[in-house]
């Protein structure tokens, strides 16, 4: 019983490692992999009780080609449920990324949050504050709940199919983006009002540099605009990613 208990508790680290691994907050950079592992390690043996029972059964007389099958399943279950929570990271960054363009700050570099690549000033300052809001929001123990809530839709040792994985993936991929692009459009409309009017007025006095006296207007308008928006742009972002940690 002692050795089908360990191989089960290892069974459920590959998923719950495989997804924290992936998942935003928990799989950045700055975390220390040890640190990673012990926690990936600590929410194991919390939901290992929970989980047991339902395919402990079934690893008494596996075959070591099954185990390791078990294995590669639950690792790559844990990888796709991770990067299904990444997609929205990776939606909000690209579009954090455009926003400090269309107010002006592209130029100047961040210090990147979750990964090791270079980003914007701005871009930096809202993954950061999105990272932090997981936390707040108690959101981590949600993706714990939904990592114990997948082994009644995906059983242990099912595989996860190449076409339904890349299928979710796309679809996340595309909702994640369009929610993203919904929270960051007021920059967008700002940016093509206000590069319109320069045009128009460079185009009227071309001998006067538009572009060059207007940038400082063209950074307090966005700045303004960043701090007025930025609490509801931050909302929408974590109540849709909320409702994915509930839903799936």
């Amino acid at each position: 019983m002692i050795p089908e208990a360990i191989l089960g508790v290892f069974v459920i680290f590959c998923r719950v490692g495989g997804c924290l691994l992936a998942a935003p907050g928990l799989s950045s950079t700055r975390v220390a992999p040890r640190i990673r592992l012990f926690i990936a390690v600590t929410v194991t043996l919390a939901v290992a009780p929970l989980l047991l029972p339902k395919f402990q059964g079934a690893l008494r007389d596996a075959a070591p080609a099954d185990t390791l099958w078990w294995i590669l399943c639950e690792t790559l279950t844990g990888l796709a449920i991770g990067f299904f929570g990444r997609a929205f990271f990776f939606a909000l960054e690209t579009m954090a990324g455009g926003v400090a363009t269309m107010i002006g700050l592209g130029g100047i570099p961040g210090n990147p949050v979750a990964d090791t690549e270079a980003a914007s000033l701005v871009g930096s300052v809202i993954m950061m504050a999105a990272t932090v809001l997981i936390f707040t929001l108690d959101l981590h123990w949600e993706l714990v709940r939904g990592l114990v809530a997948s082994y009644d839709r995906i059983p242990a040792g099912t595989p996860f199919g190449a076409r339904p994985m890349l299928a979710g993936l796309v679809d996340r991929m595309t909702a994640s983006f369009a929610m993203a692009v919904r929270v960051t459009s007021p920059f967008i409309i700002y940016s093509v009002i206000v590069n319109l009017a320069l045009g128009l007025a460079n185009k009227l006095t071309p001998q006067i540099p538009v572009f060059f006296i207007a940038t400082p207007f063209i950074l307090l308008g966005g700045l303004l605009l960043l701090m007025i928006l930025s609490g509801d742009m931050l909302g929408q972002f974590m109540l849709a990613y909320a409702d994915w940690l509930r839903r799936g």
